[in-house]
């Protein structure tokens, strides 16, 4: 496979889920809707689980029906200390060198966050930029139109991109924009992708052996 663009998912992407990163995230998503919005704890699942089928993400819910400030959100939630949850990742750090096409972080976060994950890896000189929320006019995957704004903005057709993704919700759109997409994540199905695999660093092999 030669591609000029790889457009990389972030959380439960670059990084394992089993790391449990972003189940901490979900938790201060939860303590923020109790403690700044008043709701029960007993409610708050159930409406995040509405939200994430409705809106893609608890953000843009939490925006529209709550009137929530989404920098105060955002920095809510992040305000996790990641060295409990990632390291330097040599390994990806290796594979991401030897991938030769442009790396773009395509997320539903914000950069300020993807940057703090990319430097704990130690793997931010890959990338060429990060495409999160605020670029996206808070038009978030899995919407169309988020995917069509990350093509515009790094000026190239849907073709000429891969994209990697541990959601299959999110996986649906890219492949029928055309880009060839990656489902990332051990003992997950292929989500309609045209590839799987378990491991992020597994990536490099799957280019090479295409």
């Amino acid at each position: 496979m030669a591609f000029r663009h790889i457009l990389f998912d972030l959380d439960n992407t670059l990084y394992p889920q089993s790391c449990g990163l972003m189940q901490a995230i979900g938790g201060r998503m939860n303590l923020f809707m109790v403690e700044r919005l008043g709701m029960s704890p007993g409610e708050v699942s159930e409406k995040r689980d509405h939200f994430l089928r409705v809106f893609g993400t608890t953000l843009n819910a939490l925006r529209r029906y709550y009137g929530v400030d989404p920098d105060e959100f955002l920095d809510f939630v992040h305000d996790v200390p990641l060295g409990d949850y990632l390291r330097h990742d040599h390994a990806l750090d290796q594979m991401l060198e030897n991938l030769e096409a442009a790396k773009v972080v395509f997320t539903n976060a914000d950069a300020r966050h993807a940057r703090r994950v990319l430097c704990r890896l130690g793997i931010t000189r890959h990338f060429d930029s990060i495409i999160d929320i605020h670029l996206l006019e808070f038009i978030n995957k899995p919407d169309v139109r988020a995917y069509q704004k990350a093509l515009e903005f790094i000026s190239a057709r849907a073709e000429e991109c891969l994209f990697v993704e541990d959601s299959p919700t999110n996986i649906v759109p890219a492949g029928k924009l055309g880009m060839t997409t990656v489902m990332v994540g051990a003992g997950t199905k292929h989500g309609g992708a045209h590839h799987r695999i378990d491991r992020i660093t597994d990536l490099g092999k799957l280019i090479q052996g295409a």
